[in-house]
């Protein structure tokens, strides 16, 4: 064959080479990109989460050792979030949300605290867990957490509980109040305390597990990506 008649040959080969290697690059860097935010997403979680269990204060009001004011502390978690979209300076804006939460099993000397009584069963949410503080930074009607949320609004408004300037529950409200219970369990892998056969297991009475959630808003590139929230979330 002459080889003028070869020519073009290579050029409409690779013209349809394209057709599978544009789509493959566009998917592979979409799926890529979604995989960095859900990396940094998981990372946003466990700094929120470890901060919040050493009592970094993310209240609008809050302190830290009383010297560091709450929007300090917003300020360092939004800047932590900031490729994100987190933005912790207005309510309900940006691409991400963080969901902290404090939690506690309601025994007897919880119930003895809120009476001002010794330890007893006497409480309505004895045996159950329970939010005992709640804080929302971020895009709050992007996710809501995995774990429920007290309910201040409810229409059974007796049992509504109220959170005050720093998102903490009153040990009366969240001893008594079904609107403090949360959506967690044993088989969340934390127990409560206590003693069999005289041997001492689970979580002290009385003290806490801090919970960070966080959710962002994924990166959008139809028919690759559909910029789908992406989840994680931490015990302390």
């Amino acid at each position: 064959m002459k080889r003028h008649a070869l020519r073009g040959v290579s050029t409409v080969e690779f013209a349809f080479s394209l057709l599978l290697l544009v789509p493959l690059v566009l998917g592979t860097g979409a799926i890529g990109v979604n995989l960095i935010r859900t990396l940094q997403t998981i990372q946003l979680a466990r700094d929120a989460g470890h901060m919040f269990a050493t009592q970094v204060d993310f209240s609008i009001n809050g302190t830290t050792n009383g010297n560091t004011p709450g929007t300090g502390n917003q300020a360092v978690l939004g800047r932590l979030g900031a490729s994100l979209g987190l933005n912790t300076t207005a309510s309900n804006l940006g691409r991400a949300v963080v969901i902290l939460s404090a939690l506690t099993y309601v025994d007897d000397n919880t119930c003895g605290a809120a009476a001002g009584t010794a330890p007893n069963k006497d409480c309505g949410n004895y045996g159950h867990w329970v939010f005992v503080q709640r804080l929302v930074l971020g895009k709050a009607s992007m996710r809501t957490s995995n774990y429920g949320s007290p309910i201040i609004n409810g229409t059974d408004i007796p049992n509504n509980v109220t959170l005050d300037s720093h998102g903490r529950i009153d040990v009366t409200q969240y001893a008594n109040l079904t609107g403090a219970r949360a959506n967690f369990s044993n088989a969340n892998g934390i127990i409560p305390y206590q003693v069999v056969n005289g041997k001492v297991s689970g979580l002290p009475s009385g003290q806490r597990v801090y919970l960070a959630e966080a959710a962002s808003l994924g990166w959008a590139m139809a028919p690759y990506a559909g910029g789908y929230p992406t989840y994680s979330f931490t015990f302390f």
